[in-house]
């Protein structure tokens, strides 16, 4: 099947947290408009189903890498088998995450707080770590990193200390690395989606008395201004393939918030 556009013709893409949500729409995405996706992500029938639906969009254009994105040898293990097969990387999308553990500090154990700070932050940053050198030799590139609302602009989510802290070291994270690789032409950008229909509540775990540090706050009728219930992760995707695209070469070191404006009345 042919698309009309193809923005990413002879392009490559790796996305981390591949198999599902935000992750698996920008990889259909990128993959309708001409590019080649490397889909990092544990491997379970969920991303192999990925994979058997972009190769189907485009026989041979997806290959999906079993990497848990705290893991560095893993990492990078996926990152140059994925310029072995596809011969380089031009666009890297940073999503993969999960919500972790939700409890008040003094009861969140440090396990909990340091594997929502391996997978958010680490995984972040080793992402990039390994993929740099082969963007450098394309000499430009889009990275794109997935933070939230949730520490950026709103600090209401009672419980979400670990997960929060990731998401604002991940625009900093960003800020930093923009200016950085602003010589390679390399562009970075951060966006922060608000509420977005995933399965990532399935990576959330509650413990502790919760109910004793929750502030009660009413909310306006409708949780989006701009649409009723949750955004779509397609939505987001759309915003995705702006920033990996020449469209937007003009944007870097960017936060760009996608929440229907969510966040503005929290």
């Amino acid at each position: 099947m042919s698309y009309g556009n193809v923005r990413f013709q002879g392009k490559t893409a790796i996305i981390t947290g591949a198999g599902s949500g935000i992750g698996k729409a920008a990889a259909v995405k990128l993959a309708k408009e001409g590019a080649n996706v490397a889909l990092f992500d544990l491997l379970d029938d969920r991303t192999n189903e990925v994979e058997q639906e972009l190769n189907a969009i485009r026989e041979g254009c997806a290959r999906s890498f079993d990497v848990d994105t705290s893991k560095p040898d893993r990492v990078e293990k996926a990152v140059l088998e994925s310029v072995e097969i596809f011969g380089g990387i031009d666009i890297v999308f940073a999503n993969a995450g999960i919500n972790g553990v939700l409890a008040p500090i003094e009861e969140m154990k440090l396990e909990d707080w340091e594997k929502t700070l391996n997978i958010n932050l680490n995984g972040t940053f080793l992402t990039v770590k390994y993929a740099l050198p082969h963007l450098k030799k394309r000499g430009q590139g889009s990275i794109i990193i997935t933070s939230s609302v949730n520490g950026t602009r709103v600090f209401t989510g009672f419980g979400m200390i670990a997960y929060s802290t990731t998401k604002a070291g991940q625009v900093a994270f960003a800020k930093m690395a923009a200016l950085e690789l602003a010589q390679f032409k390399i562009r970075v950008n951060v966006i922060c989606p608000g509420a977005i229909s995933t399965n990532i509540d399935q990576s959330t775990k509650k413990q502790g008395n919760l109910d004793k540090i929750v502030i009660p706050i009413e909310y306006p009728k409708g949780g989006q201004p701009l649409a009723e219930g949750p955004g779509k992760p397609e939505e987001v995707a759309d915003l995705v393939a702006f920033l990996a695209s020449d469209e937007s070469r003009h944007i870097t070191g960017s936060q760009i918030f996608i929440d229907g404006a969510e966040s503005l009345l929290r």
